[in-house]
């Protein structure tokens, strides 16, 4: 049976964390960050986790990154 290929672009934006979370960079920090308060931009910096209803889905398209 061939090895399932993981998607290109979300290897490169997702990552699982030790207990199995799924890890993203907040969206809204690459344009027209002019208009936002440096706040709200310093903000975005953190980390984020998918949401539980979707965290199947991502772990599918990534299957052998851990």
């Amino acid at each position: 049976m061939p090895k399932q290929k993981s998607h290109s672009g979300s290897k490169k934006r997702f990552d699982i964390t030790g207990s199995g979370k799924v890890k993203r960079a907040q969206s809204g920090k690459n344009h027209k960050t002019g208009d936002k308060p440096r706040k709200r931009k310093r903000n975005l910096r953190q980390t984020a986790f998918v949401s539980e209803a979707q965290e199947s889905n991502v772990k599918n398209l990534i299957p052998y990154k851990k």
